[in-house]
């Protein structure tokens, strides 16, 4: 615990003393996204106010998260683990993509970025080898940081080929990084969200290390390799996210853009995927899903029957197009994705304590 408390700690002061810097330095230069405005035909919620805000800021929450891991390790003398290092790989290989994204944004005024199809290739090379590698470096017990089972609450009887395999991890890891990022439409909105998911995977990882196969071999303790380190990088994200949301908060000073979405969104997924919870990814990361979903529905009435489901998709723009707070809105949806949360680790213990 106190490895987890320390990891917290630094990622969080971290975060937030190099999130106000990062902002003078954006703002000296102009770095801010394009922001949509209505136009004939085409109506998007009043956003005029945040003209001019700084984009990128998710910089400071890769760096957070990189120095609370890193620190942690070095004033504590501990070996580093593959599955830690893999996390971070998949979030500044992930980060990167979202800074390509947010350059075009930024210096071509191009509000929607990158092209959808070069985004995702971006997207899938770093899944796919993060998956490779993934299945890689055994440690003492023959656990590798990743399974080749499908997993819900622990690995399934379902096995599946390499092939399945990585196809299996670039889909959740796209499915969450987008549903992050399209979450990512008000002032922290997404950032307090994606808090409460690296709560939710400090206690997973927290209690699959107490009760660890390396400790009592017993036939329902957990298989999961380093799940200690894995506290550490989810304690670090869950800091860094938490100094970021100071600035982020509305009114904000500073968007986190792609460059953070991305991360974000692939650290919780990384993490789903190390801990053997893959299929509880639903409860863990609930309000992204529900935004995802709502950009679907939308997309597919409109396009089977000429007709929208809501006033504008995502949901939180619906809503706003309904007259409701900004505040307001992100505080209730905040409280959903805690529902979700609540929900997933009640599922999660109670399995066990059925066990």
């Amino acid at each position: 615990m106190r490895l987890v408390v320390i990891a917290l700690a630094i990622a969080a002061v971290v975060s937030l003393i190099g999130t106000p810097v990062l902002i003078r330095i954006l703002a000296r230069h102009g770095y801010a996204q394009a922001i949509r405005v209505s136009g004939e035909g085409v109506a998007f919620p009043d956003h005029e106010s945040k003209r001019g805000t700084p984009s990128m800021g998710g910089l400071a929450i890769i760096v957070g998260v990189v120095a609370g891991y890193l620190l942690t390790h070095l004033v504590t003398w501990r070996p580093l683990s593959p599955s830690g290092l893999l996390i971070l790989y998949l979030m500044v290989g992930l980060g990167l993509v979202g800074v390509a994204d947010d350059y075009l944004k930024i210096f071509q005024q191009r509000s929607t970025g990158l092209r959808a199809r070069t985004k995702l290739i971006g997207q899938a090379v770093v899944a796919v080898s993060f998956a490779l590698l993934s299945v890689q470096f055994p440690n003492s017990e023959g656990e590798t940081p990743a399974s080749m089972a499908m997993s819900f609450l622990r690995d399934t009887a379902i096995v599946l080929p390499l092939g399945l395999f990585l196809l299996w991890i670039w889909f959740l890891i796209t499915a969450t990084t987008n549903g992050v990022n399209l979450t990512d439409g008000l002032d922290g909105l997404a950032t307090g969200a994606a808090f409460a998911s690296f709560l939710a995977y400090v206690l997973i990882s927290i209690w699959q290390y107490g009760q660890s196969c390396s400790f009592d071999l017993t036939t329902f303790c957990y298989t999961t390799a380093n799940p200690l380190d894995l506290a550490i990088v989810a304690a670090s994200a869950a800091g860094a996210t938490f100094g970021f949301l100071w600035w982020n908060t509305a009114p904000a000073r500073i968007f986190m853009g792609d460059t953070g979405s991305l991360a974000l969104g692939g650290a919780i997924a990384g993490l789903a995927v190390f801990t053997r919870t893959e299929l509880l990814l639903p409860f863990t990361a609930g309000l992204f899903l529900i935004t995802t979903v709502s950009v679907i529905l939308q997309v597919g009435s409109f396009r089977l029957t000429g007709k929208r489901v809501f006033r504008m998709a995502p949901l939180h723009h619906h809503f706003e197009m309904l007259g409701w707070p900004e505040i307001q809105i992100v505080v209730r949806f905040w409280i959903v994705q805690g529902l979700c949360i609540g929900a997933g680790l009640a599922l999660f213990y109670a399995e066990w304590v059925r066990s």
